[in-house]
């Protein structure tokens, strides 16, 4: 059955069917071809596209502004809005989505996210909240798909570091509705929230796949991939102390890599990492905390296993991908 996906939201990936995903990700690759091979595009042509952000960014801002140019959109950068402040965010909603074809929103809340989906009348885009961060796990999975010699089905993936954060959440959505082998690898106290759990174990028996936790090192053995993120989300600044205690453990070094007894594995990061000390958060948690390196040591990061960058690089792909899907002159 063909795949429509015009006019949907992509607020967390329990909204789409695998056949969709797959979908975005076969886009995403055909898109990536494009570029590569210098043909701009005209899928996006006459679409104007907002991304409001609440949080930082690197990747998530240049990502969307490179695809909607690639693809002839144009875009507004909006960090200053009243949303929230004078303005609610029902009446932001509606105002926007006079304005643009379609919306992206990077910050805290879920339900920000899902009241604009409500009330703008033109597809949101999830670029990160607390809960979800479905746009970084489709790059995910179309790097995957290009460096691990085996249908994503067939992948065992171990997210190392703290599960019940935005990442494992996701990557966890993501693998059971593709079928995969998912364990995290945590303490359990940072393991996801069970009502989550338990819905992604009813996917994963339609897919096929497998969701475990463990708080064994051990559990990495026969990883096609590794997975960390940082320890200490945005807004949890007062934890590191906390969170380095509980996760030092789980520090994916050579050690970690070589129980995976895999010499092909591939290691994978969302970034920003905590590998070297050559940021003023590094420098600063090294004075107080006494560690250079935190969830990935710099050896990993820059070995032949890691492929964050590829990674990185595909977050452009798939945004592209979701842009043209949704709003796209397909």
């Amino acid at each position: 059955m063909p795949v429509n996906l015009k006019g949907r939201h992509l607020l967390t990936l329990k909204d789409f069917t695998s056949e969709e995903i797959r979908y975005l990700l076969n886009l995403s690759s055909d898109l990536k071809a494009k570029k590569r091979a210098g043909i701009r595009g005209n899928l996006l042509d006459g679409k104007n596209v907002v991304l409001l952000f609440d949080k930082t960014s690197t990747r998530t801002r240049c990502a969307f502004e490179v695809a909607c140019f690639d693809e002839g959109a144009q875009v507004t950068f909006l960090t200053n809005s009243q949303m929230g402040k004078k303005e609610s965010i029902e009446d932001t909603a509606k105002v926007l989505g006079r304005y643009y074809d379609g919306i992206e929103y990077r910050g805290f809340k879920q339900e920000t996210v899902e009241s604009l989906a409500k009330h703008a009348g033109v597809p949101i885009w999830n670029g990160l909240t607390d809960l979800y961060h479905p746009t970084q796990i489709l790059a995910d999975f179309l790097t995957i798909t290009e460096h691990v010699a085996k249908p994503l089905n067939k992948v065992k993936f171990v997210y190392a570091g703290d599960a019940r954060n935005n990442m494992g959440n996701s990557l966890m959505i993501g693998a059971a509705k593709m079928g995969m082998h998912f364990v995290a690898l945590a303490p359990k106290e940072l393991w996801p929230q069970e009502e989550l759990v338990a819905e992604m174990q009813a996917v994963a028996k339609e897919t096929g796949a497998v969701i475990e936790f463990s708080e064994s090192v051990d559990a990495v053995k026969g990883a096609d991939v590794i997975y960390t993120d940082v320890w200490v989300s945005m807004g949890e600044e007062h934890m590191f102390a906390e969170r380095i205690a509980q996760l030092k453990p789980y520090q994916v070094n050579m050690d970690m890599i070589k129980k995976t007894e895999n010499p092909d594995v591939i290691f994978m990061h969302c970034l920003p990492a905590f590998h070297d000390e050559m940021t003023d958060v590094a420098v600063q948690v090294k004075k107080d905390h006494g560690i250079a390196e935190m969830e990935v040591t710099d050896e990993v990061f820059r070995s032949r296993h890691s492929v964050v960058f590829d990674e990185a690089e595909n977050r452009m792909h798939t945004i592209k991908a979701i842009m043209v899907a949704t709003i796209g002159n397909l």
